[in-house]
C-alpha cells in the first residue's frame, strides 16, 4: 500500500446544491471511472465496535468494500472505537467489539495486505487532526446537520455529549487524514460528507497558498436494499432484531423461524403493503442471485412457513463460507491482532505525514 496522497477527482459537484438525484447520477459516473482506473480512488468507510455485524451490513456495505477491494481501489477501513461514545456513557466490551469487527472484515474478504484496518484510538494524528477542523465551521452549521440532529433524538444519553455534537468534524478527520477522495454513503449520510467537503475546501483557502491540501471527497451512493430485521423494524445491533454474520445455521433458522410476516398465506413481492415478507424474499434472492419476484413465485400459495424454509436455506448456504473463513480466523487470534497492529502502523505513518503538512501550512512547525 502507497502512502502517497491521492489527488482530487476532478469536476467534483457538491452534494448539498445538486440533491441526492445528482449525487446518484455522479455516483454511477464514478463507477465507471473506478472500473476504467481504480488505483485514483483512495476509499474511507468503517464501523462502530458496538456488537456483531449482521446481514444488513453484509448486503448494505460490506459486500461493496470487498469489490472495491478487488477493483483494486485502496481501502482503508475504520474501526471507529472512540465514537462508541458518542451515544452511550461507557463503551462495554469494546475489546472483545474490535476484534470482533476485524474478524467479520477478514471472513468476507477483506485482505490485510492490500486494506488498511486501522481503530480510531490508535492514530493519535488522525484525531490532532479535529482541533483546526473545528474551527472551520460554525456552531450554526453543526446545528443545522440533519443526521447529527437524528441521532441525538435517537441517543441512548440522558444529555448529548460534546462529541456528539461534532461527530461530523470527528469523520471529516477520518475521511481527510489519508486524504481519501471516495466515501461510500447512503444518501443519510450526504450531509456529514458535505462537512467533510467544507472543511476540505476552507482549509485549502485559508491555508493552502493556492495549492490543495485535501481533496473534496466525493459520495459514492450506495444502492443498498433495505433489509428489515426480524421484528419489522430496520435491522439494527441495538434492537436485537439482526441476523449476524457470526450466528451459525441453528441460530439463523431459530430467527428467521421468529420473524413477522402477515396474514396472508399467498407469498408475493410488494414492499409497500407487504413490508416484512418482502423483505424475507428480498434476502432469500440476495442470498440466491435471483429476483425477489421469482422468489415469490416459487413459493406461492406454500404460505409463511415455506417462505422462512427457503429464507434459512438460502442464508446458511450462503454464509457457510463466510463462517467457516470466521471460524478458522477465530482459532488465530494472534494474525486477528497483528492485522489490527500493522493496519494501525501504516494508519500513523499516513496520518503523521498528513499533521505534519497541516501543521506546515499553517506555519506551525517550530
Amino acid at each position: 500500500m502507497t502512502t502517497v496522497p491521492r489527488t482530487e477527482t476532478p469536476h467534483a459537484p457538491t452534494t448539498d446544491a445538486l440533491g441526492v438525484s445528482a449525487a446518484r447520477a455522479r455516483s454511477a459516473e464514478l463507477e465507471h471511472l473506478i472500473r476504467e482506473d481504480p488505483g485514483r480512488f483512495r476509499v474511507l468507510t468503517g464501523d462502530r465496535p458496538t456488537g456483531r455485524l449482521h446481514l444488513g451490513h453484509y448486503f448494505g456495505t460490506l459486500h461493496n468494500r470487498v469489490r472495491l477491494q478487488d477493483l483494486g481501489v485502496e481501502l482503508f477501513v475504520l474501526v471507529a472505537d472512540y465514537q462508541v461514545l458518542t451515544d452511550r456513557d461507557v463503551a462495554d466490551r469494546l475489546s472483545e467489539h474490535v476484534e470482533d469487527l476485524v474478524l467479520d472484515h477478514l471472513a468476507i474478504g477483506v485482505d490485510p495486505a492490500r486494506s488498511t484496518i486501522f481503530t480510531h484510538s490508535a492514530v493519535p494524528a488522525l484525531n490532532q487532526l479535529m482541533l483546526p477542523f473545528l474551527s472551520l465551521v460554525s456552531v450554526a452549521e453543526l446545528n443545522r446537520n440533519p443526521t447529527v440532529k437524528d441521532e441525538i433524538a435517537h441517543s441512548r444519553q440522558s444529555a448529548v455529549s460534546g462529541l456528539m455534537f461534532t461527530y461530523p468534524v470527528h469523520q471529516a478527520a477520518d475521511i481527510l487524514f489519508c486524504k481519501a477522495n471516495l466515501v461510500p454513503v447512503g444518501q443519510d449520510q450526504l450531509p456529514h460528507l458535505e462537512i467533510t467537503r467544507t472543511v476540505a475546501r476552507r482549509f485549502n483557502d485559508r491555508y493552502g497558498q493556492g495549492t490543495a491540501v485535501f481533496p473534496q471527497p466525493e459520495a459514492l451512493l450506495s444502492s443498498a436494499p433495505l433489509l428489515l430485521g426480524t421484528d419489522g423494524t430496520k435491522m439494527s445491533k441495538s434492537r436485537r432484531n439482526s441476523i449476524a454474520l457470526a450466528a451459525d445455521s441453528d441460530e439463523t433458522a431459530r430467527l428467521i423461524k421468529g420473524a413477522k410476516t402477515d396474514g396472508e398465506r399467498h407469498i408475493t413481492y410488494d414492499p409497500v403493503t407487504r413490508p416484512e415478507v418482502s423483505s424475507l424474499l428480498l434476502l432469500a434472492a440476495l442470498c440466491q442471485n435471483r429476483t425477489p419476484e421469482e422468489v415469490a413465485e416459487e413459493i406461492g400459495a406454500a404460505g409463511a412457513a415455506a417462505l422462512k424454509k427457503t429464507v434459512t436455506e438460502a442464508v446458511n448456504e450462503y454464509l457457510a463460507p463466510i463462517r467457516a473463513r470466521r471460524a478458522e480466523y477465530a482459532r488465530d487470534r494472534g494474525f486477528v491482532r497483528r492485522t489490527l497492529r500493522e493496519g494501525n502502523e501504516r494508519a500513523r505513518a499516513v496520518a503523521e505525514a498528513t499533521l505534519t503538512e497541516v501543521r506546515a501550512a499553517m506555519n506551525g512547525l517550530y
